[in-house]
């Protein structure tokens, strides 16, 4: 397959996983922040030096490439696992030992546990587990799927057995409990319920449990349990906001092709947004992340003073103002705002007046929100020379910092009237 292939399949720029095939035949399976992106970066120039040969010869064999969007990359790392089982795609198993994967397992116990087990240590042709998922590609990213699945649907994921029927079976779960590995009170019927779920999501099949969830919110909304409703209610919402900018940073150490090379090595990129309440507590922040990696230390706060009303332009233009006032802070080589043109515009005339310089001398990129505030579109980040994937964690830890500066600004307001 060639480069100039890749258009008349419209790949978007949303996650998902792909399959490179050749006719009916899938010969490898990926997953993907962005769909678009990820598959572009197959036909760089510099693949043999980054993916090995067993890539490049995959890529020359396919004749086309299909795919799926999900929601979130988590759900595109348990739809890849479940698509790798389904086709065994030589890419992706020949020359590797099942033995040296990470698999997903839900134990058939009385009080099920989840756990991550290497292929070595199950039996494949027995029945010890109630269900096994994978394999796993990267075994880091199962695990940090596990702990942001179990945040939705606790689970136990204890060494040994939740315990025998008795006092050390109570004081196992009351353990627990206590220590947030179950945060809601212990219900043996109600914790079999959450593992269905935790089965479905690992399966790959997001969509029937969101299904499955708005039938049980409705239900129970209809019989007047409201609690139960409110759960789902609750857990439909977690699905569609969990915040997977961990495995966006996994993925893109592990698969750029930039990853190795030293394109982008040392790039420092600042990202600006602010946070207020009807117009008070005003906040602005600026982090700092370097080759994927927040430095926490070169953070900055600013209470915004010359904005009255809640007008995020002025806002960011007098921020990115008085940062460009402190030269003793080393420049960016990026600049990350949150929003769209209208914003990327506005930071881009801030810096033209305050140091003089010529657009891309410091580039501006812009991370456009959906109605969920979840990343829809980057703006600029190829101009850039950054990706996508490092655009959108920038902002995310922006995002983050500034909701957490305001709740504290906030409540010493309210504890000063």
């Amino acid at each position: 397959m060639q480069k100039s292939e890749l258009s008349k399949f419209n790949l978007p720029d949303v996650p998902g996983v792909y399959l490179f095939k050749q006719g009916r035949k899938v010969l490898y399976v990926g997953k993907a922040t962005s769909l678009r992106d990820r598959v572009r970066s197959y036909f760089d120039d510099d693949l043999i030096a980054t993916r090995g040969p067993r890539v490049v010869d995959m890529v020359t064999k396919a004749d086309r490439v299909a795919f799926e969007t999900t929601p979130t990359v988590l759900e595109a790392l348990v739809r890849e696992a479940a698509l790798i089982k389904k086709y065994q795609p030589k890419a992706n198993v020949d020359g590797k030992d099942d033995k040296s994967f990470l698999y997903a397992v839900i134990t058939k116990e009385d009080i099920p546990r989840v756990l991550a087990v290497r292929g070595k240590d199950i039996d494949f042709k027995s029945h010890d587990f109630r269900a096994i998922y994978g394999p796993f590609p990267s075994g880091a990213q199962l695990r940090e799927g596990l702990r942001l699945i179990r945040r939705i649907f606790p689970f136990f994921d204890t060494p040994k057995p939740v315990g025998a029927k008795g006092k050390h079976q109570a004081a196992k779960i009351e353990f627990n409990t206590q220590i947030g590995q179950y945060p809601r009170a212990f219900n043996v019927k109600e914790y079999r319920r959450t593992i269905r779920k935790v089965m479905l999501f690992l399966s790959g099949r997001g969509k029937e449990l969101r299904v499955a969830l708005e039938k049980e919110m409705k239900t129970a909304a209809k019989e007047e349990r409201f609690e139960e409703a409110a759960q789902a209610r609750r857990e439909l919402f977690a699905l569609d906001h969990i915040q997977d900018v961990s495995l966006i940073k996994d993925e893109h150490s592990e698969h750029s092709p930039s990853t190795g090379s030293g394109r982008f090595a040392g790039k420092r990129i600042e990202a600006y947004d602010t946070a207020h309440l009807s117009g008070t507590n005003a906040i602005g922040v600026m982090t700092v992340v370097v080759d994927g990696a927040p430095i926490k230390k070169e953070y900055r706060t600013f209470r915004i003073r010359g904005v009255k009303k809640n007008d995020d332009i002025a806002s960011l233009k007098e921020i990115l103002s008085r940062r460009l006032g402190h030269p003793e802070w080393q420049f960016p080589n990026t600049i990350v705002v949150d929003g769209g043109k209208t914003q990327k515009k506005a930071a881009e005339k801030v810096l033209s007046e305050s140091l003089n310089l010529s657009l891309g001398d410091i580039p501006v990129v812009a991370v456009v929100k959906d109605e969920r505030h979840r990343p829809r579109e980057v703006i600029g980040a190829r101009a850039a020379g950054i990706s996508e994937a490092d655009a959108v964690l920038a902002n995310a830890e922006a995002h983050r910092f500034s909701l957490s500066r305001h709740r504290r600004a906030r409540s010493r307001n309210l504890r000063t009237k």
